[in-house]
Order: structure tokens, then C-alpha cells, then sequence
């Protein structure tokens, strides 16, 4: 519930700042190509993608890939957004411990994800059973991967954010209100990935509890 009502809240906050143009008059595709040129990188390409809020860089083709109204527009939404996920691939050309660590984890994280939606059915299915230990024990593993991931996403995502709106200001590329409303909208963005890692962390304590109050039985 409270990671839907962020999820609306950060949708809402797009759609207001992606109606307040910047004064600069740049999309969020010359953003992102100013930024990655600042920082020396010439090997990371923009592209344009589909959907809202589907933007994100790939470490592994190292594309930042923005969502349409982010790669066209020319809004508050759009600088931030851009420079947010251009952050991410300054993280990588600095070799940035976090994203490492997160980047190392992902096909784990794949994997265990693509097995909680028939374990937790299983689980949830034998409580009681003789023989629910051992699905009862893996689906806790697969939960405290996902619940370490987010966990160690919180770090990447503030300090892209960190790194676009230190930028943005140096660049001169927003100004004043535009500023804080680009603030505004990425401590927006970040909090989801709170609310993902509370998430995670309540899923684990409940199979953690379940796990350990039923070996003790």
C-alpha cells in the first residue's frame, strides 16, 4: 500500500514538473550528452526509449536509455531524470564501489526474483505440512537476495541523484526554483526504491519468523 501511494506520488510529480520548462531551453537528450562529455566519457550512448518512467542505464551496453518525455523534453522532469540516470553512468566510469557490488548481484537477484512467485505459492501452500522446511528455507534465501539488493540500491540511486543535482547546479543548467524542483522530483524517485527495500525486509522477517518458529516446534 505505502509503495503505491509513492508510486502515485512520484507519477504525480512527473507530470507537474514535466510541465515547467527549464529556462536553459535543453532536452533531457543534450542534458545527457553535456553531463557524459563534462565527465571525459565518450563511450556511453543516449538513446530513446518507450513508456513513462522507464528510463535507466545498462552497465552492461553501457546505454542510458530515456523514456520519450525525458529523451524530447525540455522541463524540469526531463533535466533531472536525464542527469539522474547520466549519474549512474558516471558511477560506472568511476568505478563505483556501490553500483559494483550491485551489478555483481543482479543475476543472482534474477534468478531468485524469477523463483518467488511459484516458492512463495508453495510456502504459503504447506504451512503446516511435514514437508514445508525446505521450501520454507529457500524461499528466505530468495528474499534475503532481493532484500541485500535493494538494500544496496539505496546508496546508487542517492548518489546519482547526488551527482545530477551538483551538476545541474555547476552547469548553470537549472537555476533557482528549477533546481528545487528537480530536487524535489528525485528525492520522489529515491524514495520508491525505500519503499521497495522495506518491502523486501518485512518479506524476509516474515519467512524468517515463519522459518525458525516452525524448526522450533
Amino acid at each position: 500500500m505505502v509503495g503505491f501511494i509513492i508510486s502515485q506520488k512520484l507519477k504525480n510529480k512527473f507530470r507537474h514538473y514535466s510541465q515547467i520548462g527549464i529556462r536553459s531551453g535543453l532536452s533531457g537528450r543534450e542534458i545527457a550528452e553535456n553531463m557524459l562529455k563534462y565527465y571525459g566519457i565518450h563511450d556511453v550512448r543516449i538513446e530513446e526509449g518507450h513508456g513513462m518512467l522507464t528510463d535507466h542505464y545498462n552497465p552492461m551496453s553501457k546505454v542510458v536509455n530515456l523514456s520519450p518525455d525525458v529523451f524530447n523534453g525540455r522541463t524540469i522532469a526531463a533535466a533531472a531524470v536525464a542527469a539522474h540516470e547520466c549519474g549512474h553512468a558516471v558511477q560506472h566510469n568511476q568505478a563505483y564501489a556501490w553500483l559494483t557490488m550491485r551489478s555483481a548481484v543482479v543475476p543472482i537477484v534474477n534468478i531468485a526474483s524469477s523463483l518467488q512467485q511459484w516458492l512463495l505459492m508453495l510456502a504459503l501452500g504447506l504451512f503446516g505440512s511435514g514437508g514445508n522446511q525446505t521450501i520454507l528455507f529457500i524461499t528466505m534465501l530468495t528474499f534475503l537476495v532481493t532484500a541485500v539488493f535493494s538494500l544496496v540500491t539505496l546508496p546508487v540511486e542517492f548518489d546519482a541523484s547526488k551527482r545530477a543535482l551538483v551538476w545541474l547546479n555547476h552547469s548553470g543548467i537549472t537555476h533557482g526554483a528549477e533546481q528545487e524542483g528537480a530536487k524535489d522530483a528525485l528525492w520522489w524517485a529515491a524514495m520508491t526504491y525505500v519503499s521497495a527495500a522495506f518491502s523486501a525486509l518485512v518479506m524476509l522477517l516474515y519467512f524468517a519468523l515463519r522459518f525458525f518458529g516452525s524448526s522450533n516446534d
